[in-house]
């Protein structure tokens, strides 16, 4: 049975939201459904649509929906209450997005937790957050045994592999669920942050949050219920979730998932499945573009490519653009505070405005401001500050760091950036990660885009370190292509003539690559690590 007893007569009215590409029409639930009731619309309106394929298992909307709430109705008749935790400590799979819409139907909150952090890590956020249940891969068990006070503290565990609890719950077609109401300031989900600049703290997204972002996010792509989106970044990060997954499904498209990227499979996939969507992080962009079966493969579905987490250097862009010139580049800019969504740069100015993160997304407001949070003038260096419905209400148990970065309706985003004449906003880097150089300010990511004008270079990043004299100085950790060689001396020279006296890096290191997380970011306080040697 797809609908519970009862459940029938709270349907939301399907009020439609229409709209047009390439000639055809798409419809789907009111604006005012939150994404748990507007994927029940889609379970009703488009039963056999293909909602998930992975690993050559593909489920309808139908299907997702009725296991969705059958593992809501598992919680609910264990006595679980609205906005009680539960961590999803999953690999990227359906699964996955089966208990995330689970928890948005129930009233629970969701809480994606890194499957690639240590056992400390996960042990503080289990503990900080104080979740009541867990749905795990078995395939994890090894960090969740180094924890077992944190790992026993759940009521309920449910596996996902070996004995594979989850399955079962999931296909038991019980009566047990009951819509609760949910109400637009209930705790959705919540996202550890990647701990970049420090111990994580947990964000929580509301309802309206997570439904504001869908909305924009589909409006800024013009996703439709024919978009193929595929999904090799993981889905335990804001990201992939919220950007892509939560957007497409709002309207009624389907997600190709695989558990991690691979060139070589990831390229296979994209081909096979006919993906229309792409996301990645500009290292994979390099990667792919290395890789000689990019050259080979069909990609004639392929509409949109799209990057984040980090700048792509004006080069990379190009060479995408003249590689698919019949696919658009498009770059997303946010961070975990807003769901994430800020900017976005559109592919009519991917080129012209190459190294810009676009304009204000749709429903949203930038500003860049000065430190004491009055707006700066087009060009002028300042804190980027973001409002809008997607912004979070703030993070869990942290009142004090909630009220430094949410002030006025507004969120201090702790990213330095600027506008141009023409309105497009350009991201300079983080605050902490600024140098100063003898009185003069250092913006790393200003170094990194040159450096990534070398043909040599596949990776960069550039980090302060202590100087007697100037007090910093720049240093590049440098990443060549394979079969490439580069000498220190050949970088200096390049810069030289790039960059002024001031930025050139004093020190060049090369490294066999740089350490990320999970989402792609390079882990710029490692770099500093190996600096202090703290």
């Amino acid at each position: 049975m797809l609908f519970p007893a009862g459940e029938r007569s709270v349907s939301p009215q399907p009020a439609l939201y229409c709209g047009k590409r390439k000639n055809r029409v798409f419809r789907t639930g009111g604006v005012k459904m939150f994404v748990g009731q507007q994927l029940k619309w889609h379970a009703i309106h488009q039963p056999d649509h293909i909602i998930t394929s992975y690993r050559g298992k593909k489920m309808t909307y139908a299907q997702f929906y009725r296991e969705a709430i059958n593992v809501a109705g598992f919680f609910q008749k264990k006595g679980y209450k609205k906005g009680d935790i539960i961590a999803l400590f999953l690999h990227n799979s359906d699964v996955l997005l089966i208990a995330y819409y689970a928890c948005q139907l129930g009233g629970f909150t969701a809480m994606p937790v890194n499957t690639k952090l240590a056992p400390p890590e996960v042990q503080y956020i289990f503990h900080h957050s104080e979740a009541k249940a867990l749905i795990y891969d078995t395939r994890l068990l090894h960090i969740l045994h180094e924890i077992p006070r944190e790992f026993h503290q759940f009521q309920d565990r449910l596996m996902v592999g070996g004995e594979d609890t989850f399955r079962a719950i999931a296909g038991e077609n019980t009566d047990a669920f009951m819509p609760p109401q949910i109400e637009a300031d209930d705790t959705a989900v919540i996202f550890y942050t990647s701990g970049t600049t420090g111990r994580p703290k947990g964000v929580m997204l509301s309802a309206a949050n997570v439904r504001a972002a869908a909305q924009i996010w589909a409006e800024a792509m013009d996703l439709s219920r024919e978009d193929r989106v595929h999904i090799v970044t993981p889905l335990f990060h804001c990201a992939a979730c919220h950007v892509f997954s939560i957007p497409a499904i709002y309207r009624g498209g389907t997600m190709i998932i695989e558990e991690q990227f691979s060139p070589e499979k990831t390229l296979e996939t994209m081909e096979k499945e006919k993906v229309t969507v792409f996301f990645g992080v500009p290292a994979m962009y390099s990667i792919l573009l290395n890789t000689p079966k990019m050259a080979e493969v069909d990609l004639s579905y392929l509409r949109l490519f799209c990057y984040g987490a980090s700048p792509m250097p004006y080069e990379r862009v190009r060479q995408l653009k003249t590689r698919f010139p019949t696919v658009k580049v498009q770059n997303l800019y946010g961070q975990t505070e807003n769901a994430p969504a800020a900017s976005t740069l559109t592919d009519r100015f991917a080129m012209e405005k190459a190294g810009s993160v676009g304009q204000a997304l749709p429903q949203t407001e930038i500003q860049v401001v000065d430190a004491g949070g009055s707006p700066v003038p087009a060009g002028e260096v300042g804190e980027i500050i973001v409002k809008g419905p997607q912004v979070m209400k703030g993070y869990l148990k942290n009142e004090e760091e909630t009220r430094r970065v949410l002030q006025n309706g507004w969120l201090y985003s702790g990213d330095l950036g600027y506008f141009d004449e023409a309105g497009f906003l350009y991201l300079v880097d983080r605050k902490k990660d600024m140098l100063i150089r003898g009185g003069e300010n250092v913006y790393p990511v200003e170094v990194e885009e040159v450096l990534y004008e070398m043909p040599e270079i596949l990776e960069a990043a550039v980090v302060g370190i202590p100087h007697e004299i100037y007090g910093e100085v720049p240093k590049a950790y440098i990443v060549v292509k394979k079969g490439e060689t580069l000498t220190e001396e050949k970088v200096f020279a390049y810069c030289s003539g790039k960059l002024a006296k001031y930025k050139w890096p004093a020190e060049i290191e090369f490294l066999q690559t740089l350490p990320r997380n999970a989402s792609g970011k390079v882990l710029k306080h490692v770099l500093r690590k190996q600096i202090s040697g703290v």
